[in-house]
C-alpha cells in the first residue's frame, strides 16, 4: 500500500475506559502507520473523561 495515503480511524466511545487504551494502542502497533485517530466521546461521565 502506498504509504503516503492518510488513513483515518474514528473511534466512538461512551464509558469505555478500561477498552480504550487497548483500542488506542491496536491502532498504534499496526504496521501502516500513516494513520489520523479520532476518539469520539459521547458524554461519557467525568469519571471516564478524566482517564
Amino acid at each position: 500500500m502506498n504509504q503516503n495515503i492518510l488513513i483515518s480511524v474514528v473511534v466512538p466511545c461512551y464509558n469505555t475506559y478500561n477498552y480504550i487504551e487497548q483500542c488506542i494502542d491496536s491502532v498504534k502497533n499496526q504496521s501502516y502507520k500513516n494513520i489520523e485517530l479520532i476518539v469520539v466521546d459521547d458524554g461519557s461521565n467525568l469519571e471516564t473523561k478524566k482517564n
